[in-house]
C-alpha cells in the first residue's frame, strides 16, 4: 500500500527537483532515507517509570516500537551509570516514515501554539533536525494521561549532498519553513 506522500514524491517532487537542479537521472534526485525520533530523558536516573511512559508514548505516536537508549559511560555529576536507560528513540523508514511525515505536517505542527513555521537551518549534509517541546501536539497522546511534558528531536535524514538540495526536498514535502533561503 502506497501512501499519498510517497506517490506525491514519485509523481511531483522528483520532476520538480530534476528541473530545479538539472539532474541527468532520477537516481540523482535526493530522497528521504529515514526519520529518527529521539527523546532524551535526564530525569530517568531518578524515576525508572519515565522510560516506560516515553516508550509507550513514542510507540503510539509513530506506530512502531520505541527502544530505550543506554548511557555509554559513568557520569557521577549527573548520577548516571554505564548502560542506564536515559532516553528513547525510534527509526522510521519507507511507508511508516511517509505516514508519520504526513501526520506531522498536516496534524501535529498546526497544533503548536503561536506557530509561525520551523527554522530552516540544516546540518551541512542535507539533513534536518526539528526540536519539539511538547509531545501533546500529536493527537495520539491523551492529555489526561500525561504526568510530565517531554520534548523530542525529529531528524530527517536525506540522501542530498548539500543543504540547498535537502532544503528543497523537505520544502517540496510540505515542511512549513518560516524563513525563505536566499
Amino acid at each position: 500500500m502506497e501512501t499519498t506522500l510517497s506517490k506525491d514524491y514519485k509523481e511531483r517532487i522528483v520532476p520538480a527537483l530534476t528541473k530545479e537542479f538539472g539532474y541527468s537521472t532520477v537516481m540523482q534526485v535526493p530522497h528521504l532515507e529515514k526519520i529518527v525520533i529521539n527523546q532524551g530523558i535526564g530525569e530517568a536516573t531518578q524515576d525508572k517509570k519515565l522510560i516506560d511512559t516515553a516508550i509507550n508514548e513514542l510507540t503510539a505516536i509513530t506506530g512502531q516500537k520505541a527502544v530505550a537508549t543506554l548511557s555509554r559511560k559513568d557520569i557521577s555529576n549527573f548520577k548516571v551509570r554505564k548502560k542506564m536507560p536515559i532516553g528513547v528513540r525510534v527509526t522510521l523508514r519507507r511507508e511508516r516514515m511517509y505516514e508519520f511525515l504526513e501526520r506531522l505536517i498536516r496534524v501535529a505542527l498546526p497544533r503548536i501554539r503561536d506557530f509561525k513555521g520551523i527554522e530552516g537551518k540544516l546540518d551541512g549534509r542535507g539533513n534536518y533536525t526539528l526540536g519539539i517541546t511538547e509531545q501533546i501536539i500529536f493527537p495520539e497522546i491523551n492529555i489526561d494521561n500525561i504526568n510530565k511534558l517531554m520534548g523530542m528531536n525529529i531528524t530527517f535524514v536525506t540522501s542530498a549532498n548539500t543543504d540547498e538540495e535537502g532544503y528543497a526536498l523537505l520544502k517540496q514535502f510540505g515542511l512549513p519553513f518560516k524563513n525563505e533561503k536566499k
